[in-house]
């Protein structure tokens, strides 16, 4: 039977960080799902690190969300990616956001978290509270706030939740998230 990925996304997700988990999930033979606060197709933006202090952001492709917030049903799924740009600062305060992450850490499925994706867990603070994790260097006063350990390096694996820094990261991240996907 195939495996079935959810990921959760809205405009101005990180364009490398949604394709690359979606085509990868797909190569894989996985049925996945992009769910956004609505159906639509979502804006990507594309971040570059440049010769600036910060990453630089420039508009990216659509890409259809199969799914609205509200229509998912989080028990259908084996794992979860969310991937980072600047969408998980809203979609973390859609009402129908926490009801979905919650059954994934409860359940211990495979999280792969990227980049600043780590910042839309705090509707399950009290689920990360005691974890370890990495995300985007910036990102870190809030992975602390959520109360879980800030860890430097590019990858981590805490048990079921797999994070890291960046898109770069992402061939490492996506071999321990289909490993863990694997294994149930």
């Amino acid at each position: 039977m195939s495996k079935k990925i959810l990921i959760v996304a809205g405009d101005a997700v990180e364009a490398l960080e949604v394709y690359y988990p979606y085509y990868r999930c797909l190569e894989q033979g996985y049925e996945t799902d992009i769910a956004a606060p609505t159906k639509k197709t979502i804006h990507t933006v594309v971040h570059d690190f440049e010769a600036w202090e910060t990453y630089t952001e420039k508009k990216g492709y659509g890409l259809a969300a199969t799914l609205s917030f509200a229509e998912v049903d989080p028990n259908q799924y084996d794992g979860l990616i969310i991937p980072g740009g600047r969408a998980p600062e809203y979609i973390r305060l859609h009402p129908d956001y926490g009801r979905i992450l919650r059954p994934f850490f409860e359940n211990n499925k495979p999280i792969m978290v990227v980049c600043h994706g780590g910042i839309s867990l705090a509707p399950v603070k009290d689920l990360i509270q005691g974890r370890s994790m990495t995300a985007y260097t910036a990102c870190k006063p809030d992975i602390e706030a959520l109360g879980a350990t800030y860890v430097e390096n590019h990858v981590h694996v805490d048990g079921n939740l797999i994070s890291g820094h960046a898109w770069n990261n992402l061939p490492d991240l996506m071999r321990e998230f289909i490993q863990q996907v694997e294994k149930r």
